[in-house]
């Protein structure tokens, strides 16, 4: 009787094992970083510099959003390219500069909040400490759970034969009908896929952006290359296409 392949033995031999196993130990070291100083302060009396930290760093955060750094990068081949359900190999692009900025403000303001909030609860009431200490413990799990995604997949975008992957999300290529430059706030911020099937009211994506090192043209011109023909991805070490230059005077 011919082995059935199951859901489960399929997970057992995608080849990604090694890649989870190194992101829960990156996750963990992580999130107990975070607990640790977290705790201590959930011990605190309340403050109320923990608001006005907060405060800043909204402030902080909000500012560097408006940071628009030049990004020049380019998609790298690599052999090995952890996805969703596979290790293939594929064109990789790494995270920017401004995409790392927005990520540690953004767990920063995350875990600042969480101490502000354990500020309000009081320290020497037992029902207090233990709101306390599951609220630290909530926000270094959620920071752990982040350095376990970013751990989990190699680069930021990628492109492999098996489809398009930003961040945790993947598109398959037969499902990609055409691409375009996506604007917001006037700026250049991503490239948009157009789907064959997709819910009705659903937006069409956009993988990309500033997050990306690289830059949309680049970007868009690759995937318009493998779209049709996403087998060569699987063949061997390519190099992506540079966007064709416009003309003198546009």
């Amino acid at each position: 009787m011919p082995l059935l392949r199951t859901p489960r033995l399929r997970l057992a031999r995608d080849g990604l094992w090694s890649r989870r196993l190194l992101s829960l130990v990156v996750a963990a070291v992580v999130a107990v970083a975070v607990a640790a100083p977290l705790l201590a302060l959930s011990r605190s009396t309340t403050s109320d510099d923990f608001a006005l930290v907060a405060w800043l760093l909204l402030g902080v955060h909000q500012l560097g959003r408006r940071w628009w750094p030049r990004r020049n990068g380019r998609l790298a081949w690599t052999a090995r390219v952890a996805g969703r359900d596979a290790v293939e190999p594929g064109l990789v692009g790494r995270r920017s500069l401004a995409g790392w900025t927005d990520l540690l403000a953004d767990l920063s303001l995350v875990t600042w909040t969480a101490v502000v909030i354990t500020s309000y609860f009081p320290a020497d009431r037992e029902w207090g400490r233990i709101v306390r200490t599951l609220l630290a413990l909530g926000a270094a799990a959620a920071v752990g759970w982040t350095a376990y995604r970013e751990a989990r997949f190699t680069g930021r975008l990628a492109l492999t034969a098996g489809g398009v992957r930003y961040g945790s999300r993947s598109y398959d290529w037969s499902n990609i009908d055409r691409v375009s430059l996506h604007k917001r706030d006037g700026r250049l911020n991503g490239v948009r896929l157009r789907l064959v099937r997709r819910a009705s009211l659903e937006p069409a994506p956009v993988v990309g952006g500033r997050d990306t090192a690289v830059p949309e043209q680049r970007l868009a011109a690759a995937i318009e290359e493998y779209r049709s023909r996403p087998y060569v991805l699987a063949g061997g070490p390519v190099t992506a296409p540079e966007p064709a230059a416009e003309p003198a005077g546009r």
